[in-house]
C-alpha cells in the first residue's frame, strides 16, 4: 500500500507534466486504499465511503484544473490530498450547519448501547481547518505533511518522499505541527 510500489512508480515517474485523467488510473487503487485507511481511522457514523472520497477527490481535481498537467506523483498527491480535505471540511461544515442539524447532539442508536463510542464531532474537524490554513499561512511545507498524514493517511516515510524531504525531516516537521496545531485547535475549542 506504500506510495512507492512498484507499478505506481513505473506509470508516473520521470515523465513531462501528465493530465489528470493519465495520473489518476495507475494510482487510483493506492488512492482508494489511502483513503479506506483514512476513513477507517473517522469515528463512526460517516456517511461517505473510500470510493466516494476517491472519485469527489478526483472530480474537484478534475474540474478546477481542467488543464492541469502535473509534474510527478507528489505533485498530483499533494493536489488530491488538498481536495480529500475540502471534501470532508465541506461534509462537516454541512453537518454542523444548523438546518442540518448541527444544533442537536447526534446519538446513535447503537451508541447508546456501547459506552466509549465518541460521537461525531464536526466542530473539531472544522477548528483543523482553521488551525490548518493558519499553519499553512507560517510554514506550507508542514501545513502538507500534515494533509498527506490526515485527510489522506500517509505514513512519515510516504509523505517525506511525496514532498521529497528527508524522512528525519518530515518527523521533526511532523512533531511540530502536531503541537502547533494541538495547542491551535485547543484555544479554538474553549
Amino acid at each position: 500500500m506504500g506510495v512507492s510500489d512498484a507499478n505506481a512508480e513505473d506509470s508516473c515517474s520521470d515523465e513531462p507534466k501528465r493530465g489528470t485523467s493519465e495520473m489518476l488510473p495507475p494510482l487510483y487503487e493506492e488512492l482508494r486504499k489511502l483513503a479506506l485507511h483514512k476513513m477507517a481511522a473517522e469515528l463512526p457514523g460517516q456517511t461517505i465511503s473510500a470510493t466516494v472520497l476517491v472519485h469527489e477527490a478526483y472530480l474537484k481535481i478534475s474540474k478546477s484544473q481542467e488543464d492541469a498537467h502535473w509534474d510527478s506523483r507528489g505533485h498530483f498527491y499533494t493536489a488530491v490530498a488538498e481536495a480529500m480535505r475540502q471534501i470532508l471540511i465541506d461534509r462537516a461544515r454541512r453537518k454542523k450547519a444548523v438546518r442540518h442539524g448541527g444544533e442537536w447532539d447526534r446519538t446513535e442508536f447503537d451508541s447508546i448501547k456501547l459506552p466509549g463510542v465518541a460521537p461525531d464531532k464536526p466542530g473539531e474537524l472544522l477548528a483543523l481547518d482553521e488551525a490548518l490554513d493558519e499553519l499553512a499561512a507560517e510554514d506550507p511545507r508542514k501545513a502538507e505533511l500534515v494533509k498527506l498524514r490526515y485527510f489522506v493517511g500517509l505514513s512519515v516515510e510516504e509523505a517525506a518522499e511525496i514532498l521529497e524531504i528527508s524522512t528525519a525531516t518530515a518527523k521533526r516537521d511532523w512533531a511540530f505541527a502536531r503541537a502547533w496545531l494541538h495547542h491551535a485547535i485547543g484555544e479554538k475549542l474553549q
